[in-house]
C-alpha cells in the first residue's frame, strides 16, 4: 500500500488476490449492516411517534392553559363587578404590611385604640 521512496512513478498491479479479498470485505461489512439497518427504521418510526405525541400533548396543555386563562378573567371580573371595582383594572393590589398591635412602651395586656 505504501509506496517506498525508490519506487517512485510505480504502481501495483491489481491482481485476483487483492479484488477477491476486498469483495470478500465488501459482503462481509454489507451483510453485517443490513443485519442491523432495522434498528435505524425503528428508530426512525419511533422518532416520528414521539414527535407526534409531543405536538398533541403541547397543543392539549396550551388549550387547556388558554381555557383556565379565560376562565380566571370572568371570576376576576365577577369578582371585581361584585366588589364595585372597574371589570378591566388589571392592577394587582399590593400586599399589605401588618404593624404590631402593640407598640414598644405599651403594656402586653393594653389593646391600642383608634381615634
Amino acid at each position: 500500500m505504501w509506496k517506498k521512496e525508490n519506487d517512485v512513478g510505480t504502481q501495483p498491479t491489481p491482481t485476483m488476490a487483492t479484488y477477491s479479498e476486498a469483495m470478500d470485505k465488501f459482503t462481509k461489512s454489507a451483510t453485517a449492516f443490513m443485519e442491523h439497518v432495522h434498528h435505524l427504521t425503528q428508530a426512525r418510526d419511533a422518532y416520528q411517534e414521539a414527535m407526534t405525541a409531543s405536538a398533541a400533548i403541547r397543543n392539549s396543555l396550551d388549550a387547556g392553559d388558554q381555557a383556565l386563562r379565560s376562565l380566571l378573567l370572568q371570576l376576576e371580573q365577577a369578582v371585581n363587578l361584585n366588589l364595585g371595582k372597574p371589570a378591566l383594572d388589571k392592577k394587582r393590589p399590593e400586599p399589605v404590611k401588618v404593624e404590631s398591635a402593640r407598640a414598644d412602651s405599651e403594656s402586653a395586656g393594653a389593646l391600642k385604640m383608634f381615634p
